[in-house]
């Protein structure tokens, strides 16, 4: 019986660590892969790096970002890191 406590706890703590790292970070990344893939011109969005400005034109793996007057940079669509409302920019 002892033999199997040590295998046991090994499978506990396992099991713990799958409920508190693992599945948090997978759902995270299904989200962000889901609020990427619905991406839509006119969004409002801060990319990874800080970059706060509105989705001018969408393609299949970058977006054009417009961040100010005649202003427009492409940036790939795994750029974007959130998308918010308009109170949330100023």
């Amino acid at each position: 019986m002892e033999q199997y406590s040590g295998l046991i706890m090994i499978l506990i703590m396992f099991v713990a660590m799958w409920f508190i790292l693992i599945r948090p970070a997978k759902k995270r990344q299904q989200e962000t892969q889901s609020m990427q893939s619905g991406l839509q011109r006119g969004d409002k969005v801060i990319t990874i790096g800080g970059l706060h400005g509105e989705i001018d034109s969408i393609e299949d793996t970058a977006v054009t970002l417009k961040i100010a007057d005649n202003v427009r940079v492409k940036f790939d669509r795994q750029a974007i890191g959130r998308v918010v409302n308009g109170d949330q920019l100023k």
